[in-house]
């Protein structure tokens, strides 16, 4: 039997997202604006929330292209607004909206947005060494950096315990308890 970071509990679409994805290194631009929007999304819910709407939050921001969802509209938010498979909060739509235009401004100035966010911890993943969830912290100084320079650029829902969240799914730092399978897989040594 695997033994897991006990967060993900027994459902298995929280056990799956843990087993694949959580923690795994994104290098993606089209992933990291997902995990953007999703993140910001979270805020004030609970994951396993989100987790669950992630296939409508596909169809209904453009398949996470930023492109496109830079130009949606006020016809196209009030679209959002009455769909029922995503969070229906004004501010976080409309935030998804700049977020998209402040995340193509970044990847303008740093080629890819990939390249901006690993250059925060040198282009390797911070691997912590927790024993229980009471030990890892909901943010560090490093989000609350990132967090900082992140809303200089125009983006919104972006605190630091919002950046941290991002931080451990994506893979800047490797936030599995030492006790999980995933811990040693992902860098733990």
């Amino acid at each position: 039997m695997k033994v897991r970071c006990p967060w993900c509990g027994d459902d298995p679409l929280y056990q799956a997202y843990h087993d694949e994805e959580w923690g795994v290194p994104v290098r993606d631009d089209r992933r990291w604006f997902e995990f953007l929007l999703l993140e910001g999304a979270q805020a004030g819910l609970s994951w396993i929330t989100v987790l669950r709407k992630r296939e409508a939050y596909r169809q209904a921001f453009a398949g996470f292209d930023p492109e496109q969802l830079a130009r949606f509209d006020q016809h196209k938010t009030d679209q959002l607004l009455a769909n029922p498979g995503i969070v229906r909060n004004r501010l976080k739509i409309a935030s998804a909206v700049s977020n998209a235009q402040a995340f193509l401004a970044v990847q303008e100035q740093y080629g890819s947005f990939n390249d901006y966010i690993w250059r925060w911890v040198d282009g390797q993943p911070i691997i912590n060494s927790f024993r229980s969830l009471a030990e890892v912290p909901a943010s560090t100084p490093l989000s609350e950096s990132i967090s900082k320079d992140l809303k200089k650029r125009g983006f919104r829902f972006v605190g630091p315990t919002i950046v941290y969240a991002l931080m451990q799914a994506t893979g800047l730092v490797n936030d599995h308890l030492v006790t999980c399978f995933r811990w040693r897989q992902l860098g733990g040594n």
